[in-house]
């Protein structure tokens, strides 16, 4: 263990105790911060100085900061903290919608409620029920909707990058007990049954049997098998957070029993393709995901789809895409690459699927278009085109993934790409 010689503080110690209770901050939005840690920033800043905000930054960053999914919560406490002059009133505004004046109109970006609750831990709304009369000229109306709509269907609707932490953990719970069920493929090969269609060779066995006597008619019907599920999930920076929560949903998917799919095949992709199979059958979900962040080396990197579909059609597709698998491709198709190598790849991977089905978390918005050349490169190569931001969404996916006539949103969109205005 290192040993750490007395700390010498500055006669005015602001600056340390703001950084103590910055790391109280971070530790409540769910960074694993200690004792170790902050002293360590408190030398660090001491050691190098700065000069501009963007090295304090990265001076803090350095040492509160050990995993890619922390970079995001970070950045909005760090922004709330030490960098808005108002940051205060923001996040009251934020935490709490009745109070109006320095509440932006837009939701909260990546990481910010969780943020602001954990600066905000053990502050209650103001309140305004004491408030004289004639103090504002403006009638206050109050509804009362408390029965309106219960906390678990608000959380089924609200998109995943907007949870705070502990309404993350719920959906997580809520995820853990979702089901994504299939209908079984009818094979070839058939089976002994008491209806169906005549077996003439076990009839004629079983008469040879008796003497020749005819006392049965033996019958058969095809043997229903089940598919594989492929997931390939987008890791990139855009996508990190609605990952997080999938590979979650996935985790839960691949180790339910009775479930209906042969074998669960899971792949991240941002820079590179990676495949996390083995770690989602680990029993504990904490496990399973730390070992497939582990794995993945480009969390919240870059994006290359063309390349990495590239990759699974060359290596991954014939041993795990045979007898009919179905094929979840989750990304926001925000890619640069050549659009024509994407729509290429695409069509492999379509042909070699039996349903290919899409989740973009960029469809939850009213005004989506497939401008991007990503998306309208990848959109007329898969048989389904569906939002995958919420609980409600993977519920709708779970309810028409056997569907084989089920488009989502491809048909109008489709429509956007061939009549563009």
């Amino acid at each position: 263990m290192p040993e750490y010689i007395p700390l010498e503080l500055p006669e005015n110690p602001k600056l340390a105790g703001n950084i103590t209770h910055f790391a109280r901050a971070l530790r409540r939005a769910g960074l694993p911060v200690g004792t170790g840690r902050v002293i360590d920033a408190i030398r660090a800043v001491e050691a190098a100085g700065f000069s501009e905000k963007r090295d304090f930054y990265w001076t803090l960053h350095a040492c509160f900061v050990s995993r890619p999914e922390h970079r995001r919560t970070f950045a909005q406490v760090f922004r709330l903290y030490w960098r808005d002059p108002r940051y205060l009133e923001h996040m009251m505004s934020m935490m709490i919608p009745a109070v109006r004046g320095v509440q932006e109109d837009r939701s909260a970006q990546a990481a910010e409620k969780r943020a602001a609750e954990a600066l905000l831990d053990g502050l209650e709304a103001p309140d305004l029920s004491d408030r004289p009369e004639g103090e504002d000229d403006e009638v206050l109306i109050e509804v009362d909707a408390s029965q309106t709509m219960s906390s678990e269907e608000r959380l089924r609707s609200l998109d995943f990058e907007q949870m705070s932490t502990e309404e993350m953990a719920q959906a997580r719970r809520m995820l853990s007990k979702l089901t994504l069920p299939v209908q079984p493929i009818l094979s070839r090969r058939r089976q002994a049954s008491l209806r169906g269609q005549v077996d003439p060779a076990r009839t004629l066995r079983q008469a040879m049997r008796q003497g020749g006597d005819l006392h049965r008619i033996a019958r058969r019907r095809q043997r229903p098998r089940w598919p594989n599920l492929v997931v390939l999930c987008d890791i990139s920076g855009s996508m990190s957070q609605y990952s997080r929560v999938v590979l979650h949903f996935l985790h839960a998917v691949s180790n339910a029993r009775g479930a209906g799919w042969a074998r669960v095949h899971a792949f991240t992709f941002g820079t590179r393709l990676t495949n996390i199979t083995r770690h989602l059958h680990q029993r504990d979900v904490d496990a399973a995901l730390a070992a497939a962040g582990a794995e993945a080396q480009d969390w919240e990197g870059g994006t290359r789809i063309g390349a990495c579909l590239e990759a699974f059609n060359r290596d991954w597709s014939r041993r795990v895409m045979g007898q009919g698998a179905v094929v979840l491709v989750i990304t926001d198709g925000l890619d640069r690459d050549d659009p024509d190598h994407l729509a290429r790849q695409m069509e492999r991977l379509h042909l070699s699927a039996r349903r290919l089905i899409w989740l973009n978390p960029l469809l939850r918005w009213e005004g989506f278009a497939p401008r991007a050349r990503g998306i309208a490169a990848m959109l007329p190569h898969v048989d389904s085109f569906r939002a995958g931001h919420s609980i409600a969404s993977l519920q709708e996916l779970a309810a028409v993934i056997s569907r084989p006539d089920d488009m989502g949103e491809k048909a109008r969109l489709m429509q956007m790409i061939e009549t563009p205005d």
